[in-house]
């Protein structure tokens, strides 16, 4: 019987998906007639909700921001070969399902997590997911991950949840349970990993 619980973040933490959502937003920025670069978006952007990054790249247009968004939504799957999943965390989940219920909290919509979570065959091996269209309140408040607590009945002293942006480990710092940092190595150069 299962009386632990693993929550894990995706963009960055369980998958590598900086260039997937760096090409996907490129792509619908410029479409708009707006230049991003990877250097920015690695900085300013990713680990954070759309709602906080988009605005000061589209002058604060609500309109421009919601076509951007969904936009990159819509794009997104066209670059799904340049992400990789983090194996040390795939083994866990694959090897730990009888011990932890497996939760996905993450602030990414819905449709780029589960294109992407079938994509790497990972979808099915989580008991709970949780995406930005389920959760009231974002990173850094630990609303998703009390969810995903309450959704099981299982107290923060038996969670552990893997993040890797400042944001995400702030509110799991939040929600009381224990937290593993996972470094990620975003926008370095593949000869410096």
């Amino acid at each position: 019987m299962r009386d632990r619980l693993a929550i894990f973040d995706m963009d960055g933490t369980l998958i590598d998906t900086c260039r997937v959502n760096f090409m996907s937003y490129r792509k619908a920025l410029s479409e708009e007639g707006i230049d991003l670069t990877e250097e920015y978006f690695n900085k300013e952007c990713f680990g954070k909700g759309y709602k906080d990054y988009l605005p000061p790249l589209v002058n604060g247009d609500a309109d421009m921001m919601e076509r951007v968004h969904k936009r990159k939504v819509a794009l997104y799957d066209d670059y799904l070969g340049e992400a990789k999943v983090n194996p040390a965390l795939e083994h866990f989940i694959r090897g730990m399902k009888d011990m932890y219920y497996m939760a996905l909290v993450t602030t990414a919509s819905r449709e780029n997590v589960y294109g992407i979570t079938e994509h790497f065959g990972l979808k099915d091996e989580f008991d709970l997911i949780l995406t930005a269209a389920e959760i009231p309140k974002l990173k850094p408040d630990p609303e998703g991950f009390l969810m995903a607590m309450r959704h099981f009945n299982i107290p923060p002293e038996r969670t552990v949840i893997f993040e890797d942006s400042e944001v995400g480990t702030e509110a799991a710092m939040r929600s009381g349970a224990a937290v593993m940092r996972v470094e990620r190595i975003c926008g370095i150069p593949a000869s410096l990993h």
